[in-house]
């Protein structure tokens, strides 16, 4: 998460333990700022240990934006 909000201009939205180890982190931003986030983080996360998936959702349709997390002001 830090690399992330270090490499580009994304809000951080939170983070979420899956279990068994796995981490779930959310950011919210312009499309390419996210993608350079989640580049950030996946290469830091390969350097302290596995990466499983990176996911971005760009534009997301109005009904799926009412699922996800809000930023926090």
């Amino acid at each position: 998460a830090d690399a992330m909000v270090k490499a580009a201009n994304v809000t951080l939205i939170g983070k979420e333990m899956v279990g068994g180890g796995l981490v779930t982190v959310m950011v919210r931003g312009d499309v390419g700022a996210v993608k350079a986030a989640t580049d950030a983080g996946a290469a830091a996360a390969q350097r302290v240990g596995e990466l499983i998936s990176v996911h971005v959702i760009p534009r997301p349709h109005s009904e799926v934006e009412i699922i996800l997390p809000a930023a926090k002001q």
